[in-house]
């Protein structure tokens, strides 16, 4: 992703709070310097999360068992959950030079499916329509969803990538905006080809070279 260094952090399951919490001081310490680009790669226990834009009726009914979290991130409401690799993103755009995050991330992550063997691509968004953001089968079932914050020339937040997520989740709520369209795995993908899907651990592996992201030598 532009050839600049990027340190790969994995985690497992992190409560979601937790993590918006420990990523807010990635940012600050990216912004001083103490800290170079990261890309921390953890999954989520359930929790649906929205922009502080999101549409009321586009959220879950108030009995949802499913955790709601306001977030200031773009984007409108996604799901998190098993089965889903998240990846957040702090990197000085400032040092990374002009050009396209957002596109840079959809490029990225389509190049981690496309080495797995599923063909995604990526949608521009028709003006005053509604985002289309994100990774895309071709057939326009959504396979990753992307909501970032930029602040001070740092970005924070980044993406999820369904793996083997419970798909019907999303049917519970409007995703990213969108009611009409379907969210898709890689397992489903897998299951309507016939072969075998790639599990979490060769995911991870996938996304981090797509990105460039490397463990820090000690």
């Amino acid at each position: 992703m532009g050839g600049q260094e990027m340190e790969r952090i994995d985690l497992g399951e992190v409560p979601y709070l937790d993590a918006v919490e420990a990523m807010r001081g990635w940012v600050e310490q990216r912004r001083a310097g103490v800290i170079g680009d990261r890309l921390v790669l953890l999954t989520h226990p359930p929790v649906i999360t929205y922009g502080t834009r999101t549409p009321p009726d586009e959220l879950p009914r108030a009995d949802s068992p499913v955790p709601l979290v306001e977030v200031d991130r773009g984007g409108q409401a996604t799901y998190h959950g098993p089965g889903q690799l998240v990846g957040y993103l702090v990197l000085n755009l400032r040092e990374r030079g002009p050009g396209d995050i957002v596109r840079r991330v959809e490029n990225a992550l389509i190049d981690a499916v496309g080495s797995l063997g599923f063909e995604a691509v990526r949608r521009d968004t028709p003006p005053r329509a509604q985002s289309l953001v994100g990774v895309w089968t071709p057939r326009h079932d959504k396979l990753a969803s992307i909501g970032m914050r930029i602040r001070g020339g740092v970005t924070s937040h980044g993406f999820a990538l369904n793996i083997a997520s419970d798909l019907d989740e999303f049917t519970r709520f409007t995703a990213c905006g969108l009611p009409h369209v379907a969210m898709t795995s890689l397992a489903e993908m897998a299951a309507e080809r016939g072969v075998g899907a790639p599990g979490e651990a060769e995911v991870r592996e996938a996304v981090a070279a797509a990105f460039g992201a490397r463990h820090r030598a000690d």
